[in-house]
């Protein structure tokens, strides 16, 4: 099939395939005698794979590791499950890190009067002022 086809098939758009082949993330496609990438019906399955990885936030490192797993039938589901725990864990400390964010926001919105006067602590806040 086509990249366009594939692309339509696996839900993963023409360019960002290109740039997984061009990473090593995927194998390199076989090509025709004029040139044009040609991919089978596995690729289908395997970029759905990654779209998915890519839809829980693993990182492109982190789903090198999750493709070389999958295709390891004689791997241990312990490596599996431990890439996924250091993940929760990463994203736990985002969701801590951006409630942060939201509370100091919050805080700052509060203070400021929203009329037609110039002077805004949230602004203050940003130039650095207390």
């Amino acid at each position: 099939m086509t990249i366009g086809e594939l692309a339509n098939e696996s839900g993963v758009n023409a360019k960002l395939i290109r740039h997984y082949e061009s990473i090593g993330l995927i194998p390199k496609a076989a090509r025709t005698e004029s040139g044009y990438r040609f991919y089978k019906e596995s690729d289908i399955q395997f970029l759905r794979f990654i779209k998915r990885a890519r839809g829980l936030g693993f990182s492109m490192k982190e789903i090198k590791k999750l493709v070389g797993l999958w295709r390891n039938k004689t791997r241990a589901s312990k490596e599996v499950k431990s890439l996924a725990q250091e993940h929760i864990l990463d994203l736990e400390s985002k969701i801590r890190e951006m409630q942060e964010m939201v509370d100091n926001l919050k805080s700052l919105a509060k203070t400021c009067h929203g009329d037609a006067r110039p002077d805004c602590p949230i602004i203050s806040r940003l130039e650095g002022e207390k």
